[in-house]
């Protein structure tokens, strides 16, 4: 695969209480990924970035939430995001800004 297009599928972290429990129960990492990524691309990018070993990729498309001002009505934009399983012994640590 293109190595840019790699670094350019993973935009962020995702940061909440529920990816902190997700990543101590079940050995995975939430990221905030490009709308148009695969799941192989998704598990290249991890591999490339982290230097970490994926076992399975998982997606979700995040409707956007629709809000009001002033009497109109909006939409904010849909995103996916991708539930990365590591395997045994694997860690991103994203304090420390690399693997550990």
């Amino acid at each position: 695969m293109n190595q840019q297009r790699l670094m350019q599928v993973l935009l962020a972290p995702q940061i909440s209480e529920k990816a902190t429990y997700v990543a101590d129960k079940h050995d995975q990492v939430i990221f905030r990924v490009a709308s148009d990524a695969t799941k192989p691309e998704i598990k290249a990018a991890v591999e490339l970035l982290f230097k970490v070993e994926v076992e399975a990729v998982q997606v979700a498309n995040v409707k956007g939430k629709v809000k009001r001002f002033k009497g109109a009505t909006g939409r904010r934009k849909g995103w996916k995001k991708a539930y990365v399983s590591l395997k045994a012994g694997q860690e991103i640590n994203f304090v420390e800004g690399g693997n550990a």
